[in-house]
């Protein structure tokens, strides 16, 4: 080694080893003899941290600027029991535009082996296989960057580089109608605009929530105003009604700025962010335009502002848009969760946001403590469910006890309750503020990210099934006792202690209960308030459960969702056409001595049309 040349402490580099294998190599696993001649970038990452997608971001325009020799290999290393699961690591990989391998690493093997600490973590391995760099946390590119050009000149001096195309390989797209789809919107006119967040666009669709009508954006990641067709986004995120329900603001996440689209023209404009990151010590306040901001994920309007769930920061900021500024509204930048005043609340990226009709409270969605929060007209900082950074699960009950994990969307119910949009539980759930119980409303979603009100329906973005979903909302979350004409439907009678349930279903006409791939049937069945059931609460594959009511609580509401999927049966067709027949029933429940001990509920199948 000459002298001009760095001298550097290298450390042999450990093996690459996952349970979950190998993603974006078309199927080829790798050891790092296999990327002997490269320089390796390990990207240590879980799919919830938001410093982990500015990493991604980050890494971009270096695996681009030096392809031929520089190998990045995301290392998925999972905090949230949902994120060990191997197709949530490959739907985040297509969510997030992930353009290297991916190694799953569900067990924390590699992470182990390089002693990991923290998410994100960088680690650089040189063309000869030793580790010469580690970076915890954020805006270390610039930094490997400047090293990837010495060992670019060092191993091309001893010929220990080797340049050429990397194990890359793109999946095949799919064609469906939205790509993880993020936020959702009810139009004046009664249609959908959703933030097609992969496409990096706005898809408005009809009333059905599936029919396209229109889509704003060019598809391609991008920072550009313009009309629908030119204008381009950067995984938009939130959606608000703006100027009296003619245009609507965007939270335009990957590029750090708000925009502004016009429903009549198409237009997209800049509210607010110059398209950089905001760092430590830059400006907090001023005109909109000039200030940095950090991956805003929601905007909802609250007190005459829009107030913007800014997760890259663990902060809510507020545009103003008449005064044309934007600004923090609460929180510090500390991670974790701390109420009080809002200049010293502590939150943990704030994905969602809805505010109540009669503005007394924004409700927040606060996703890494799994948390459902709320801001009063002060300002001041509340939690209603949650407890921390690491607490997390799924369990109704007393809030105080109450699990969540990693919500994204929240919804403001006509009572006053609110739907929480529970992400990684693959659940919607409720919090009524008057008890303060939370409660499971459906099951079986896919990472929903947010939902909306349509009448007596809530319609939940199902992210990674790609789609929107309606569900009928149980009675009690519906009722507005305000209305004089809206009655309550009587209770029926049933006699405490055993109650048989049994949901009674016949496949339509011409089909059978789908077995080919297990159980074709579900039911879940809870209770308000909880206690009520003693037994028989939970999810099983049989339309029967015996249930045991506290023969103490004199009366309540039975909550029974129940699903069946019928095919057509008919062996000269190949490939039958399938259905799915659900239905959610609130049934209130008055415990009598002489009352029923059957309880029998009829699940409609549908004829085919």
């Amino acid at each position: 080694m000459s002298d001009s040349t760095p001298r550097r402490v290298r450390v042999r580099a450990p093996e690459l080893i996952g349970k979950g294998g190998w993603l974006n190599t078309g199927g080829q696993q790798y050891t790092l003899a296999d990327l002997r001649g490269r320089i390796v970038v390990l990207d240590f990452w879980t799919f919830c941290c938001i410093n982990c997608l500015h990493v991604l971001d980050e890494l971009r325009e270096l695996e681009e600027k030096h392809r031929d020799t520089v190998v990045i290999i995301g290392v998925h290393s999972p905090k949230f029991v949902h994120e060990a699961e191997h197709q949530a690591v490959v739907d985040a990989v297509e969510r997030y535009g992930v353009e290297h391998p991916v190694l799953d690493d569900p067990e924390l093997g590699t992470w182990k082996q390089y002693a990991v600490r923290a998410w994100p973590t960088l680690v650089v391995i040189d063309p000869e296989g030793y580790v010469v760099a580690q970076h915890a946390g954020e805006g270390h590119v610039h930094a490997i960057e400047r090293l990837v050009a010495e060992l670019e000149a060092e191993h091309a001096a001893k010929g220990t580089l080797r340049r050429g195309d990397g194990p890359y390989v793109a999946p095949e797209p799919e064609p469906t109608a939205l790509r993880f789809p993020g936020k959702a919107l009810v139009l004046p006119g009664g249609t959908f605009l959703v933030s097609d967040t992969t496409r990096h666009q706005l898809v408005e669709l009809a009333g059905d929530g599936e029919t396209v009508v229109r889509r704003i954006g060019s598809g391609v990641r991008g920072f550009a105003d313009g009309v629908a067709e030119t204008a381009s986004f950067n995984e938009p995120q939130g959606l608000a009604l703006l100027d009296d329900d003619s245009a609507v603001v965007v939270a335009d996440t990957v590029n750090h700025a708000l925009r502004r689209l016009d429903l009549g023209s198409g237009e997209v404009t800049t509210l607010a962010g110059t398209g950089k990151q905001w760092w430590q010590g830059s400006p907090t306040s001023g005109p909109a335009r000039d200030i940095d901001l950090s991956s805003p994920w929601d905007v909802a309007l609250f007190g005459g502002r829009v107030w913007i769930a800014m997760a890259g920061v663990h902060q809510l900021w507020a545009y103003d848009p008449v005064e044309g500024t934007v600004g923090v509204a609460a929180g510090t930048t500390n991670e974790g969760l701390v109420d009080g005043p809002g200049a010293e609340a502590w939150f943990a990226q704030p994905s969602g946001l809805a505010a109540t009709p009669d503005g007394e409270r924004l409700w927040l969605a606060d996703s890494e403590t799994s948390a459902l929060r709320w801001v009063d007209r002060e300002g001041a900082v509340h939690t209603a469910v949650g407890t921390g950074l690491f607490d997390f699960g799924h369990r109704d009950g007393a809030a105080g006890q109450a699990l969540l994990q990693h919500p994204l969307g929240v919804t403001v119910l006509p009572d006053g309750s609110v739907a929480v949009c529970d992400t990684y539980n693959h659940a919607l759930r409720r919090y009524d503020p008057r008890t303060g119980e939370v409660t499971t409303l459906a099951t079986d979603l896919r990472e929903p990210s947010d939902a909306v009100l349509v009448g007596e329906d809530i319609v939940v973005v199902e992210s990674a099934r790609h789609r929107l979903t309606r569900l009928r909302l149980p009675e009690e979350a519906v009722r507005v006792a305000a209305v004089a004409h809206r009655t309550r439907r009587a209770a029926t009678e049933v006699a405490p202690g055993t109650l048989r349930l049994d949901v009674i279903f016949q496949a339509p006409a011409g089909q059978k209960l789908d077995i080919r791939y297990g159980p074709s049937t579900r039911l879940l069945v809870s209770a308000t308030p909880a206690e009520l059931l003693l037994g028989g609460a939970g999810a099983g594959t049989d339309l029967f459960r015996t249930l045991e009511l506290d023969p103490e609580i004199p009366e309540g509401v039975l909550h029974v969702s129940a699903m069946a999927a019928s095919c057509d049966d008919d062996p000269d067709i190949e490939y039958p056409a399938c259905h799915v027949h659900q239905q959610d029933w609130g049934v209130p429940v008055r415990l009598t001595e002489g009352g029923a001990d059957r309880l029998p509920l009829v699940l409609a199948g549908m004829d085919p049309q």
